[in-house]
């Protein structure tokens, strides 16, 4: 299941006039009862909310004030998100006759055409406050206070993560919110810029569009919406062509294949580099210790202590933390034990909460191995949101091969690999050509839906951006070294990196600075030795500009280099 939360505005959106329908209530019921849950999240203060609404034990949470009071109906605790603005600031509106004043835990709020007076106030007291709209509602909050912020707070809460939510509203206020669930529902009477950004827009208004949306929810988890959920793909590397090869982040599982020493680990560091950006959740199991320096996961485990399966689902229980299992101090005999045990309680974990959005099994073919089978505790159902990487793809189960979605060949034989994985299933080899893989480059087969292969270039992960970074500014680049030797050949200056190259440029006399310059040596050099095209092509439009002097050439270069390098390293 993906969709493990809804989250819910109220007025305008299930409660009509403020009371909600009883063929709303009893879907709200209907879900409930499928194990998922419940926010509310509305600008209501609390008071008020129980007065109109006594039912909300219904939900498992109630984000009150536009963000910032969180209520929690099972133990009736509430839980202040922000601090109040201070009490001069209300006794200064109601100075101006602004009418009607209410103020609650923190929010103050008033109604058009009141904003004028309130802006003006904020701005005498020298005030760090934010005014927000709501159909006619003028609400005044500490900055950065909204119902996203009190949203993620009831999230975490419930240990839930907000790519496993589905938000629904109606009005201006609920944009920030709706921007950070997974999937964005506007009911049919939304105001109009609500719904063009939108992923669904209900055919029924106020609870019938909640009622019918909650219908859809039960029946297919929203299935059918993936292709408009296209924003959050994950980047892999641009094909020949320029098309861009992109990974769904729920649904899919991919085989990373490859010699060893091609670079698996760094591919997949990107991968994971960009899921972490976009706040999903992984496990990497790493039996070897590849990871054991990966920024943004924690390490449990390292060469002289074993992990524990517990501490690894306790983690993982919060959505804001990564983890690596580093497998390094089980004993071998132990390993499969272990990782049985691990896999299956990740799976429970995803069951119940939709998280780890990704498991990462390195070492596949050790881990689940040609002889691997089900244990009890192994769901029936094919897991998703795998990432395999092996040396062996034929060495792996071959029910685990059959999960496979997506495979991804790295080193220099694609052919072959792909050939051994497709082998070990019985199919026919996917025709990939005999030519070999450049450093960086991949081939990418889509087994479902099935696709031809395609060649592409990935995108290096920032830890190996920054290397090279280092490497071309201040390391040994040795046959790739630029040469300052002018029209004559009587120099032979050596610029082993980019700094010294710039250093270089500076000194070197202005004729032997431009005879380079329009030979268009330095854009080639970028381009052939460096591998930066951007650059390249930035120096080249220098270098075909003769109105500029040797002093503004240089100066310009310089630009481009150090904004793009010596900064950075």
């Amino acid at each position: 299941m993906r969709y493990h939360v809804l989250a819910c505005d109220y007025d305008g959106t299930l409660a009509a006039d403020g009371q909600i329908g009883d063929s709303t209530l009893a879907a709200l019921d209907r879900l409930r009862a499928s194990g998922r849950k419940l926010i509310l999240v509305t600008g209501r203060q609390l008071p008020d909310l129980r007065e109109v609404f006594p039912g909300l034990d219904l939900f498992d949470r109630v984000v009150a004030e536009n963000g910032a009071l969180l209520y929690c109906p099972s133990d009736r605790t509430e839980r202040v998100l922000a601090e109040p603005p201070p009490p001069e600031f209300a006794a200064a509106l109601r100075r101006r006759n602004v009418a009607p004043l209410a103020t609650g835990r923190v929010i103050v709020a008033t109604w058009e055409p009141q904003e004028r007076a309130v802006l003006e106030t904020i701005r005498e007291l020298g005030l760090e406050l934010q005014v927000i709209f709501n159909k006619g509602a003028v609400m005044v909050l500490p900055s950065g206070v909204n119902k996203a912020s009190g949203m993620d707070a009831a999230l975490a809460e419930l240990r839930i993560s907000r790519h496993n939510t589905v938000g629904v509203g109606d009005a201006e206020n609920d944009h920030a919110f709706l921007a950070r669930c997974e999937l964005a529902v506007a009911v049919a009477n939304a105001l109009a810029p609500l719904k063009e950004r939108a992923d669904l827009v209900t055919a029924g208004s106020r609870g019938d569009g909640v009622a019918e949306l909650i219908d859809r929810m039960l029946e297919s988890d929203l299935a059918d919406l993936e292709p408009r959920l296209q924003r959050h793909q994950i980047p892999l590397g641009k094909a020949g062509d320029g098309e861009e090869l992109r990974l769904p982040p729920y649904g899919v599982n991919v085989l990373l294949a490859g010699t060893s020493g091609s670079g698996k680990s760094t591919f997949a560091t990107g991968i994971l580099e960009r899921l972490a950006e976009r706040e999903y959740q992984f496990c990497i199991i790493d039996p070897e210790g590849d990871y054991e320096d990966f920024m943004g996961a924690v390490v449990l485990g390292d060469g002289t202590r074993a992990p524990l399966v517990k501490e690894a689902i306790d983690l993982l229980e919060r959505p804001d933390r990564n983890a690596v299992v580093n497998l390094l101090a089980v004993r071998h005999d132990d390993r499969q034990a272990f990782f049985d045990e691990l896999f299956a309680a990740l799976l429970e974990l995803r069951s119940r909460s939709g998280k780890p959005h990704w498991i990462v099994i390195d070492e596949t073919h050790h881990l689940l191995p040609a002889k691997w089978s089900r244990t009890p505790r192994t769901p029936a159902k094919t897991p998703r949101g795998l990432l395999l990487i092996t040396v062996h793809p034929e060495q792996v189960a071959r029910e685990v091969l059959s999960w496979v979605d997506l495979a991804v060949a790295i080193g220099e034989s694609p052919a072959e690999t792909l050939g051994a994985f497709a082998a070990a299933l019985g199919e026919a080899t996917p025709p990939v050509g005999t030519a070999p893989l450049a450093t960086g480059e991949a081939v990418a087969w889509w087994r479902h839906p099935e696709r031809a292969p395609v060649r592409f270039r990935s995108i290096p992960p920032r830890a190996e951006r920054r290397r090279h970074l280092r490497k071309y500014a201040e390391g040994e680049l040795g046959d790739s070294s630029f040469y300052f030797r002018g029209p004559e050949g009587k120099l032979n200056l050596r610029a082993q990196n980019l700094q010294i190259f710039l250093q270089m440029a500076d000194g070197v006399d202005d004729e032997t600075w431009t005879w380079h310059l329009r030979n268009e040596d330095y854009s080639r050099w970028f381009r052939e030795k460096i591998k930066d095209e951007q650059l390249a092509d930035e120096v080249e439009r220098i270098e075909r500009a003769p109105e500029l002097s040797a002093r503004e050439s240089r100066a310009r270069i310089r630009e481009g280099v150090e904004r793009r390098y010596t900064g950075a390293a």
